[in-house]
């Protein structure tokens, strides 16, 4: 079965709910990615805006 074919078989209903629960699986997986990233890590993003370009510790 082509794609075009399955898509043209569901109700926009049935396609409203993939799309949320697409939308809620990206939302979780984002979610647990921010709370498991260390807060040094965090304090390095929020300072990039105001650096000058200049490399602080490590590899490139």
């Amino acid at each position: 079965m082509r794609l075009s074919e399955l898509m043209s078989a569901m109700s926009p209903t049935q396609l409203t709910e993939i799309a949320l629960v697409i939308f809620l699986a990206v939302f979780v997986a984002v979610g647990i990615r921010a709370w498991r990233t260390a807060a040094s890590e965090h304090e390095r993003a929020a300072r990039m805006p105001l650096d000058d370009g200049e490399r602080q510790g490590g590899a490139s």
